[in-house]
């Protein structure tokens, strides 16, 4: 583990740069271990009986047991107390997310998102979110449980032990995947003590058409605020309607967000010296000594390549967009209506600034953190955009990828919003024109008809010219 003083210490997965640590050590994090093959075998035929039945990759049929994963995570909640929603909290919160919608209808030209509010428990929402979660987990999962699998395969096995490997590779790979899933249930777990509703993290994690406020969440976000619960629920049932809102009728939003994860993901390898060193000198024959050093910490190392950076920054910036979106819509819906909302926001604010659920939950699960200044400057161009270009053309910009802000564009919103000087003409365009289907090329590349002079690429900074100074 980690030392105390590390400030990833108490995140499952940490996130090692090239270069950090001992280059000399050996590839075969077992070598250490003593003994022959076939004590290691007995050892894991023996762990294999230990999580028989569990299978790989549990239900999902997947690389990490999830099977596991939610068996710990609700363990974990339940332990520490769950209690079930009451018919009360049910009809508060389906009330609260109905007027939220009716709110958010003056503030976005997106249509409701919501068909079935609902109330949840902490742990119908790991039942709940667990797959999107495991389409979000399983690449790197893929990863890490392939690179304990090819620790054993690689050229140390003896040729007379060759053919014993591929079923030992088997074992060694599920029991990767119960223990990434063990730690990945240990992370949801934790973080479903901390949610207040589905959208937290900025994902689509509810079934489709689905809205959710959790009543033991929203009572622990409001402690010590000394704002009455029903403010708080309704600015909060605010924010989880203006996410749906996104999700449902952003068609290309879902696949954008999931997709730059495993891009991401495909660029991870997996540094197993934490395992290499916790398995010297074990005794083979105790299969449960074994299992505990087993579940200790798994590095994950990024390549940093070009391709890798641009879908970390992609990640990044369009879930700093999405919050950024949402913090816009929900604080003009709630002014004027709800006295306590700025303190709701900075509450909200405060909570990100000091490692809220989504920042945590991405270093634990994918390797990512979320940068709390990316949301405050998305913010900042979704005001600016609404106060020049009205709301309509500030939610058409969600009409396309291409048309979204760029990561420099966030460093920059007053010249994202009127155009920047080297981009010439951007900022007479019309935003109408930037968002209609391109049936005549593909994206990107130069509009035929030539009816003003776009520039070279209608990329993201196609939707720069929209307007001119912020008010």
């Amino acid at each position: 583990m980690h030392p105390r003083g590390d400030p990833m210490s108490d995140t499952p997965f940490g996130f090692n740069r090239p270069g950090d640590g001992d280059d000399d050590r050996p590839q075969d994090p077992f070598k250490g271990m003593g003994g022959d093959m076939a004590q290691f075998a007995d050892m894991l035929h023996r762990f294999a009986d230990m999580i028989g039945g569990q299978g790989a990759g549990g239900a999902g049929g997947g690389p990490l047991n999830w099977d596991l994963a939610k068996n710990i995570a609700r363990h974990q909640v339940v332990e520490q107390g769950d209690p079930s929603v009451v018919d009360t909290e049910r009809r508060q919160v389906e009330e609260a997310l109905r007027l939220a919608d009716l709110w958010l209808d003056e503030k976005t030209t997106l249509p409701a998102g919501i068909r079935t509010p609902q109330a949840w428990s902490r742990s119908e929402w790991i039942e709940q979110t667990l797959p999107v979660w495991a389409k979000v987990c399983d690449p790197i999962a893929t990863r890490m449980v392939d690179s304990m699998g090819g620790a054993l395969g690689g050229g140390e096995i003896p040729a007379d032990m060759q053919a014993m490997a591929g079923p030992l590779i088997g074992m060694v790979k599920q029991m990767a995947g119960a223990m990434v899933g063990g730690q990945a249930g240990q992370a949801l777990g934790a973080l479903a003590r901390e949610v207040t509703c589905s959208a937290d993290v900025g994902l689509p994690l509810a079934p489709d058409g689905v809205g959710a406020l959790l009543p033991a969440g929203v009572e622990a976000f409001g402690s010590g605020l000394e704002i009455s619960g029903e403010e708080i629920r309704l600015y909060l049932a605010l924010r989880e309607a203006a996410h749906q809102r996104l999700f449902a009728h952003v068609p290309w939003l879902r696949s954008h967000l999931l997709g730059a994860v495993e891009e991401y993901a495909r660029g991870i390898t997996v540094d197993l010296s934490g395992i290499e060193q916790a398995v010297q000198g074990l005794d083979l024959s105790n299969p449960e000594a074994i299992q505990e050093a087993l579940g200790g910490e798994i590095q994950l190392q990024p390549e940093e390549s070009p391709r890798q950076k641009a879908a970390l920054a992609r990640l990044e910036t369009t879930l700093a967009l999405v919050e950024g979106w949402v913090d816009t819509v929900v604080n003009e819906a709630a002014d004027g209506r709800l006295p306590g909302s700025v303190k709701l926001a900075e509450a909200v604010r405060r909570r990100r600034a000091t490692g809220g659920p989504a920042e945590r939950t991405f270093a634990t699960l994918v390797g990512l953190e979320l940068r709390p200044r990316r949301l405050r400057e998305a913010a900042t161009l979704w005001r600016t955009l609404t106060d020049v270009r009205g709301v309509q053309g500030r939610d058409e910009v969600w009409d396309h990828p291409d048309l979204l802000p760029t990561s420099d564009d966030l460093d920059d919103p007053d010249g994202f919003v009127h155009g920047r000087e080297e981009i010439e003409g951007l900022s007479d365009l019309d935003l109408s024109e930037l968002t209609k289907p391109q049936e005549d090329g593909e994206p990107g590349e130069p509009d035929e008809k030539d009816d003003k002079d776009d520039g070279p690429d209608d990329g993201p900074d196609g939707g720069s010219g929209d307007g001119g100074p912020r008010a």
